[in-house]
């Protein structure tokens, strides 16, 4: 029998990384593909004794439905948070929690975008934000960027010559995939030409709490002077992230828009969940956790960073992130990523392809490193045999 499904379902595709996720279940292969924050890192003994507090203390609570907005205590301290660390003016009615940062991306694209509109974002941008965009029927343009961000000049060249374009999708601190952060210029000047035009700015900030040096920057909603900018966070990179618990930050006329089309996507929020969290908050001090977690990636980074150097060619090109979970690296236009992978994986070595990063381009000569997920032996272990591949593989061009 044959069905007839939406046309939606033919701009989706299978995301690439959990694909190639599938095969790093294997226990003996080094991968360096997946965003998967350190396991060892999870508070799993404090996270026990919260959740039987929370079940003794308000079990019935914990175990029934909730608001869509969520657990009022949580969003609170969310709004608290930001307030201080990004330099917003937020209150809990400026916050919805969403399942992770990712529902939030969805719910703007049931928010803000029709059939063919057009959605801006940096070149290269997050693979999961295309997925869920895609999924309405919209088009992308890539914006170029540099080691200060997106370029400016070109974007507003975009918005003054482009009709349809709903919206502006960017992660300026530590980005994925490559590990970049946006200049204190370019985030003022975004905001500004968000105003200019009129478009609705999503601002992504999964990894911002992760700095390892540097000067921490505020957000570009800081400088909305109009509202038009909205802001993305998530718990999974600095708690866990299998409760899925993350939120969306914006004007409140904007949040109740989302708050609308949440509840006829899933109603709300697992709400022991959120107690846990809000009770793990209260209880203990997340920044010391945090700084447990920068010490471990900070370390897995240089390390990285050192290996891509000594065991790399001299003619490919990487980050070198101030914080975050990736680095990106670029190969001279020649050699497919793809070729790579197909190598390395003979050798039980993973990593994403860049190209699927890649709205419209799709620049196959790039790939990006994850260095969070894996001990330090086996990073070295899994970069040298990378490097060994690439140098083979380009040697092997060479003689052809």
């Amino acid at each position: 029998m044959k069905l007839n499904f939406a046309k939606r379902m033919s701009y989706i595709k299978a995301s690439e990384i959990r694909e190639i996720l599938k095969v790093t279940e294997q226990e003996d292969v080094i991968s360096f593909a997946g965003g998967l924050p350190a396991p060892e890192l999870f508070p799993i003994e404090e996270i026990n004794e919260v959740t039987q507090i929370v079940l003794n203390e308000a079990g019935t609570k914990a175990l029934q439905y909730t608001t869509t907005e969520g657990y009022v205590p949580l969003r609170e301290w969310i709004s608290k948070r930001m307030n201080e660390r990004l330099g917003t003016t937020f209150d809990k009615d400026n916050i919805l929690i969403t399942h992770g940062s990712q529902q939030g991306l969805d719910l703007s694209g049931k928010v803000f975008l029709d059939e063919g509109d057009v959605v801006l974002c940096e070149s290269p941008t997050y693979l999961a934000a295309i997925s869920a965009f895609k999924a309405y029927g919209c088009n992308f343009i890539e914006i170029p960027t540099d080691t200060d961000g997106m370029i400016m000049n070109i974007l507003e060249k975009v918005l003054s010559n482009t009709k349809n374009i709903k919206l502006i999708y960017v992660i300026p601190t530590f980005q994925n995939p490559t590990g970049k952060t946006w200049s204190l210029e370019r985030r003022k000047k975004l905001a500004e030409l968000s105003a200019q035009f009129g478009i609705a700015v999503i601002e992504d900030n999964p990894y911002g709490e992760l700095r390892f040096e540097g000067k921490p920057l505020p957000a570009i909603k800081s400088f909305d002077t109009v509202g038009n900018i909205l802001c993305t966070g998530s718990f999974s990179k600095i708690f866990c992230p299998g409760f899925r618990i993350g939120w969306i930050a914006g004007d409140k006329d904007i949040i109740r828009k989302y708050v609308l089309v949440k509840q006829g996507t899933d109603l709300q929020c697992n709400t022991i969940a959120q107690m846990t969290i809000s009770e793990y908050l209260k209880r203990y001090n997340i920044d010391k956790h945090i700084e447990k977690i920068i010490e471990i990636y900070k370390q897995r980074r240089d390390i990285a960073v050192k290996c891509i150097e000594c065991y790399f060619p001299e003619n490919i090109k990487f980050t070198h992130p101030e914080g975050g979970l990736f680095t990106w690296i670029e190969l001279p236009e020649t050699i497919s990523a793809r070729d790579i992978l197909e190598k390395c994986l003979e050798k039980k070595i993973a990593f994403v392809p860049g190209g699927s990063f890649f709205p419209v381009e799709h620049k196959e000569n790039t790939f990006r490193i994850n260095y969070s997920n894996m001990p330090q032996d086996k990073i070295k272990k899994g970069l040298k045999i990378l490097g060994e591949v690439l140098k083979e593989h380009i040697l092997s061009l060479i003689h052809i």
